[in-house]
């Protein structure tokens, strides 16, 4: 709080003047403004002096920056914060429909009045307004009995329980965006503020100074989003390479960092709940009841446990409740797919111990048909589950068990020969098949309090993957590819953090522990139409371990109310090591021959990361940043190396520079984010690849480009967005490993140099719903000699429906035009390749209670 000091000065034989500064126990300001007015003393001051005490008495007081309105499970939650000074002198009275708080010693700095009508249910109105020159009046109309007010030094929250009168109808469909529970919703029918916790504190998107895309779970319903690739699609410089129909074997980029060396730790860090994925190969699962998706560019080392060279995709599922839910779906298309989804969730003791079960089928026909063998060549059938179980045995405990199980019982990848007249017809000696079973733990143990947050993450996660594939994609019996691999992860993390209430000083501190084990048993098989003495299976066998252990922290500085300083530090430390051998064994198992054998081959690293970050918040709605972060992807164990040099690989380092501005307009209905980067990376861990066989190697790389995103909402109902990814990633040296053909001035594999993404969609009020969306992609090379290239594409996508109270049923068309395009593409001796999914339509029908 402001303090007083008085002191009287004779000006004149009639005129005395208060001059004023800090004292301890004088009087606010707004009392001295009242006195001077009241005794009519600056009235009577000269016109210079009158000014300077008036324009003293604006700076003595708070100013009001910024409303946000939240839901909660019993109403809504109401910030108000401030600068300046503190929101401390608040009188509240309630009349038989309004609840009304006068706070004194404030001004509304945003010009005009705010109002917000039927923000959620239950609350008519809030309005916020100058009352004088020194209090604001905040009213909201509302026939709920029940009204928590609090205040921290900077910020007013008002709490409005809502549940008193709630008998109302269950909510439509169309209404859940604005009712939901979770904090990722957007707060009013005609805003866009959506709260995230990418920096591990529950905040406004627009708020956090990176380049950050949401999808909230309004978002992914509407666009029908069960994939990675579908997340990817929506955001630009994200790029997913699908198997065909397969959930399995997927390639991803983003900013010119990919997983294309499959045999290194990802580039990107996928979480599911704060449990990392194991394997680049097993990330492109069904995504089932789904509360938000934050996808984070750029090296993200300073927060989370596991380091990343390319961003987090931070995928977070509905926790369980304290009123019984249920939620469903189910659709049904072309290529004979059917897929359904079914969420329950509900108190075991109420608001103690909660539980929340999920689960997903399906089955689709293949794509491709091989018309050798008059079957699919993928396709087949899957199954998933979740479970969480929550308890709080106390306001400031939280322990949440989290396990998960997937089953994926599917054909091949669907290689083909590229230059086929038709993709999706091949003739092929031998279909093959493409199994995948995963399951994962986790205990999240949490306690929260007003002066320190405490968060402990325990993992494990299990994944087996059995398949066998045409490698040469033609009629003749050359060669099958028949890998057995599994893979286990078991990590733990520790957090401690500030409060959430933390205004002006924000710090996380954390350590983190992974233990990663990949075995590997490859069959390389070779037929009858090679010659006799080729004849036989090349069987590779080899064990990785992998070892990191990091400390790593991040500190934020509001030095004033418009300027936020971010600096951050990680160690990590790696340990990594290979068991390989390798033998060929004729088909009849008579005659067996060691060609390889490599013991106990280590590498190991270590390096500092650190992150320099700084916002200016030039007005409430208007906000640039820029920040240098030092990116990391850890040296490995290569799973299939040729001999003892290409057994291990280096470290990828990279620094990379960012800017960016966060803007949003007409009270929050219109949102225009705009970034651009330049990264500078050494010993870029790429593969080449050459007749099926890999070496990796190193080299140096940069990568510059610019992303946009807007976000509008133009009239009640209507929704535009779209999304635009710039890139140029080019080799800066290094060589092919089979021709030693320089890399120089190529581009990087797997990396698009355009994408973009634009969507309209329309919700009446009488329940229609119609969406329309682009999704385009740039020239693409598949290797690093770029001599595999997919052109441009344009993919366009339409959904039709209509919703009313608890259902909703939409017809839907994917892949509208039957646009023809590859996402993966090889030389295994023939170019063969996978295309992307062809036109698919079907229905599909919701329910929720």
């Amino acid at each position: 709080m402001h303090s007083i000091r008085y002191q009287a000065v004779l000006i004149s034989s009639s005129v005395a003047v208060l001059l004023i500064g800090p004292s301890a126990g004088a009087k606010p300001p707004s009392e001295l403004a009242e006195r001077i007015d009241r005794e009519g003393a600056v009235s009577t001051l000269h016109p210079q002096l009158r000014t300077t005490v008036k324009d003293w008495l604006a700076q003595a007081l708070a100013q009001i920056t910024d409303i946000q309105i939240n839901p909660t499970e019993s109403g809504i939650e109401l910030f108000l914060e401030a600068t300046n000074a503190e929101l401390a002198q608040v009188s509240t009275q309630r009349t038989e429909n309004a609840l009304i708080l006068e706070i004194q010693n404030a001004q509304l700095v945003t010009g005009q009045d705010i109002r917000r009508e039927n923000p959620a249910e239950g609350i008519e109105s809030i309005s916020l307004q100058a009352l004088t020159q020194d209090s604001v009046q905040l009213v909201i109309v509302t026939t709920a009995e029940s009204a928590q007010i609090s205040t921290s030094p900077n910020r007013l929250t008002v709490a409005v329980n809502t549940m008193a009168q709630t008998a109302s109808p269950e909510p439509t469909l169309k209404q859940e965006a604005d009712t939901e529970t979770d904090e990722a919703e957007i707060a009013e029918d005609d805003e866009l503020e959506i709260v995230v916790t990418a920096e591990k504190t529950p905040e406004n998107a627009q708020d956090v100074p990176l380049s950050l895309t949401v999808l909230t779970e309004q978002n992914i319903e509407d666009a029908d989003i069960t994939t990675l690739d579908g997340v990817a699609d929506r955001t630009p410089n994200f790029t997913f390479f699908p198997a065909g129909s397969n959930r399995t074997s997927a390639f991803y980029s983003v900013r010119g960092v990919t997983n294309f060396n499959a045999f290194s730790r990802d580039a990107v860090g996928f979480f599911i709940d704060d449990v990392p994925y194991d394997f680049a190969g097993f990330i492109d699962q069904d995504l089932i009841d789904l509360e938000r998706v934050e996808v984070l560019r750029g090296p993200q080392n300073t927060l989370y446990g596991r380091s990343s060279a390319g961003g987090v995709v931070n995928i977070i599922s509905r926790r369980p409740t304290n009123d019984f839910e249920f939620k469903g779906a189910a659709s049904y298309g072309n290529f004979d797919a059917f897929k359904t989804q079914v969420s329950v969730s509900g108190p075991i003791v109420e608001n103690r111990l909660l539980f929340r079960l999920s689960g997903s089928f399906s089955t689709q026909d293949g794509f491709v048909t091989n018309t050798l063998l008059n079957d699919d060549v993928d396709g087949g059938t899957y199954w998933t589950g979740r479970g969480q179980l929550l308890w709080t045995p106390t306001d400031e405990w939280e322990i949440l068990l989290n396990a998960s199980v997937a089953d994926y019982r599917e054909g091949a990848d669907p290689f083909v020969l590229v230059k086929a007249d038709d993709p999706f017809n091949t003739q092929l000696s031998f279909n093959g098949f493409n199994d995948l079973v995963t399951n994962a733990q986790s205990l999240r143990i949490a306690y929260n309090t007003s002066d320190i947050r405490v968060t402990s993450i325990t993992a494990h996660r299990f994944s087996s993957q059995k398949a066998a594939f045409d490698q040469d994609g033609s009629v003749a019996n050359i060669l099958i590819n028949a890998p057995d691999f599994s893979s286990r992860v078991i990590s733990q993390e520790i957090r401690v953090q500030s409060p959430e209430e933390s205004d002006r000083f924000q710090w996380i501190l954390g350590g983190y522990f992974e233990r990663s084990t990949f075995d590997n048993q490859r069959d390389f098989i070779s037929g009858t139409d090679v010659p006799p003495a080729n004849q036989g299976t090349l069987r590779s066998d080899g064990d990785s371990v992998s070892r990191s252990l990091a400390a790593f922290g991040q500190a934020s500085y509001n030095v004033s109310d418009k300027l936020t300083l971010t600096a951050g530090l990680r160690y990590e430390d790696t340990l990594a090591s290979i068991d390989y051998t390798q033998t060929f064994i004729s088909p009849d198992g008579a005659f067996v021959l060691p060609v390889l054998q490599l013991n106990n081959i280590e590498i190991s690293g270590s390096e500092l990361l650190p992150r320099f970050a700084v916002d200016y918040r030039f007005t409430p709605n208007l906000t640039a940043y820029g920040s240098i972060t030092r990116g990391y992807r850890p040296p490995g164990a290569s799973f299939e190396p040729n001999d003892e040099s290409t057994a291990v690989f280096e470290a990828e380092t990279s620094w990379n520079y960012e800017v960016g501005l966060k803007t949003s307009w007409l009270e929050n209905r219109l949102i225009l984010n705009v970034s651009g980067f330049y990264n500078d990376t050494s010993n870029f861990q790429f593969p080449s690849i050459q007749n099926g066989v890999a070496l990796v190697d190193n080299a140096d790389i940069r990568s510059i480009g610019g992303e946009l995103e807007l976000i509008a909402r133009p009239i009640e109902g209507l929704e535009l967005s779209a999304g635009l990814g710039l890139l140029n990633s080019e080799f800066r040296n290094g060589a092919d490993a089979f021709t030693g053909t320089a890399l120089q001035g190529n581009r990087t594999p797997l990396t698009p140099n355009l994408t973009y993404n634009i969507a309209a969609q329309y919700r009446s009020e009488i329940g229609i719903l119609s969406r329309l969306e682009l999704i385009g992609v740039g020239s693409t090379f598949f290797d690093e000699l770029n001599s595999i290239e997919q052109e441009p594409f344009v993919l366009v996508n339409v959904r039709l429906g209509y919703e009313s109270d608890n259902y909703g049923i939409y017809l839907f068309a994917n892949n509208l035009f039957d646009t023809q395009y590859l996402t993966q593409s090889f030389d295994f001796g023939n170019r063969i390749g996978i295309f992307g999914a062809p036109r698919t339509i079907g229905v599909q029908v919701r329910a929720n209670f």
